[in-house]
């Protein structure tokens, strides 16, 4: 998994390389910019640049350095280069006023640069010149921000304005050097104006504010630069990114010689339903999700009248009413025990959950709470609730997690990964907070993301899904912390799989395409 890095982790790292490895802080740019023309190559799939014109854009600290390398090695590959700096020569320092020096004597010896000492004294011959690619090489990773919409001074603002203007108006190819100007790499805040990049060419690790707040929408398509800062210069990484090599790892395929007790029992105590309303669908999601993912063994607690409804939709599981005897004593069978989905939260519900909490059965069992074991919770309140969980792990999405933590939701969303792991900590659970990304975070701090998926799951039943696919991973055997980051990211490509067949996608058709998505990665790696 590739680390996802602060703003000060990535300094602390940046400083390691020079500090410990001796790495000079010219070599690092070089490897920067040699970088960017790389992925700008295979971006644009060509070998030479000749007739491709490039407007770069740079401030006066680093990354306008790394700008004035690429811009070298552009003019290199025969491109045409204009070079607006936002800043007097007499501003730059070391490293930076040499790689202009170097830029100042290449114009000596070709037509292809121009350099421009402002955006003012650019903007005549900008406005007539068509630009192929707009490299933004001005702010970097050291911009903090702490409120969204800040306004940035000038002449940064002209600069972005400058590529902004040009994008929109000749829809020419806009790259990031490290980040979108504009944006808070830590946070995802975004300045007035930020660039708006189409592509992000990111030093060494990816960044935390490219999945947060404006980040999504400012960075385009990412990619990691490789400059020579190695991985164990992060003294431990404060997220890593979820991806298909880490989720095939947590699906443990069956033995041949197995049988279905071996290879997970799931108790899901859910569903409701009352003289003027049903939640029987909930269970068949979350039942039908797990036997998908391979659970061997599912039995559902929920109102004995819904039995026949679940025989039909899951004939594979064993029914069981809310008898408390009958409950504990499956809870003793059970690897893994799901509470939650259509459970209801009438007073019965709520008293149902808080009983159950109170139980060793349950509480010392791998035990999942989500949605309205969630409700239930809150208004009984988390250390009690939570005191005699073990092994836990609550699915909230911000509304939920707001009901549960009384942090406002615009707070939990502007720093959701922070809030999780606080919470986390404080109540010695794992925490899944779904949204974009998705928020894994362990009660002894580590943090996962996960981003597979579209906004095609923002659908009725799709937490009961994951819920289920959780449970049916985490009883065969794994951590809840692992198997809930795996199952997002099975949620999210089965997601994926399902809008590729349709427009409008179903929590049900999600379902159908787990085994897809699960098959489609052990087919890769064979």
């Amino acid at each position: 998994m590739l680390p996802v890095v602060t703003a000060p982790e990535m300094q602390k790292a940046d400083m390691a390389a020079i500090e410990l490895l001796h790495i000079g802080e010219t070599r690092l740019m070089e490897l920067a910019g040699h970088e960017c023309l790389r992925i700008i190559r295979e971006h644009l799939q060509m070998d030479s640049f000749s007739g491709i014109s490039f407007l770069v854009v740079c401030g006066k600290g680093n990354n306008g350095g790394d700008g004035f390398v690429l811009a070298r090695h552009l003019l290199n590959l025969e491109a045409s280069v204009d070079l607006v700096l936002l800043y007097p020569k007499t501003e730059l320092q070391g490293i930076n006023h040499d790689g202009l020096s170097i830029l100042e004597t290449y114009r000596e010896h070709t037509t292809n640069l121009r350099i421009f000492t402002s955006s003012d004294e650019a903007l005549p011959c900008v406005a007539e010149t068509s630009y192929d690619v707009l490299i933004d090489a001005i702010t970097g990773t050291g911009l903090r921000l702490t409120k969204p919409g800040t306004e940035l001074p000038s002449p940064l603002c002209e600069g972005i304005e400058l590529i902004n203007t040009l994008h929109e108006n000749t829809g020419a190819l806009t790259i990031a050097i490290d980040i979108p100007s504009g944006l808070d790499a830590t946070t995802g805040l975004s300045s007035a104006p930020s660039v708006m990049a189409d592509v992000t060419v990111t030093m060494a690790f990816l960044k935390r504010g490219f999945y947060l707040n404006d980040g999504p929408g400012c960075c385009g398509e990412v990619h990691v630069a490789e400059i020579s800062i190695p991985r164990f210069l992060l003294d431990s990484p404060s997220c890593q990114m979820i991806d298909q090599a880490f989720a095939s790892e947590q699906f443990s395929l069956r033995d041949p010689a197995s049988a279905k007790h071996t290879n997970g029992k799931v108790l899901i105590i859910a569903g409701s339903q009352t003289d003027n309303a049903s939640m029987a669908g909930a269970v068949i999601l979350s039942a039908r999700a797990a036997m998908k993912t391979g659970a061997g063994y599912i039995c559902v607690c929920l109102p004995i009248s819904l039995a026949n409804t679940i025989h039909l939709a899951i004939p594979e599981a064993v029914v069981i009413g809310r008898d408390i005897a009958t409950i504990l004593e499956k809870a003793c069978w059970a690897d893994v025990i799901l509470i939650g989905c259509g459970l209801g939260r009438d007073q019965n519900s709520i008293n149902l959950v808080r009983k159950l909490l109170t139980c060793s059965e349950i509480t010392e069992k791998k035990l999942i709470l989500d949605a309205d074991a969630l409700y239930a919770i809150s208004s009984t309140g988390l250390s009690e609730a939570l005191s005699k969980c073990k092994n836990a792990l609550l699915t909230p999405h911000y509304g939920e997690f707001s009901r549960l933590s009384d942090i406002p939701v615009e707070l939990i969303a502007a720093d959701p990964v922070e809030t999780a792991q606080q919470f986390a900590g404080n109540y010695g659970v794992t925490i899944l907070l779904k949204g974009n990304p998705t928020v894994i975070a362990g009660k002894d701090g580590t943090t996962l993301l996960n981003t597979s998926g579209t906004e095609a799951l923002g659908t009725a039943g799709s937490g009961d899904v994951l819920s289920g696919m959780i449970a049916a991973l985490a009883a065969k055997g794994g951590d809840l912390f692992n198997t809930a980051a795996a199952a997002a990211w099975f949620h999210g490509r089965a997601g994926d799989l399902a809008s590729d067949i349709a427009s409008l996608v179903s929590s049900g058709m999600v379902v159908d395409t787990i085994q897809q998505a699960i098959e489609e990665i052990f087919a890769r790696e064979e």
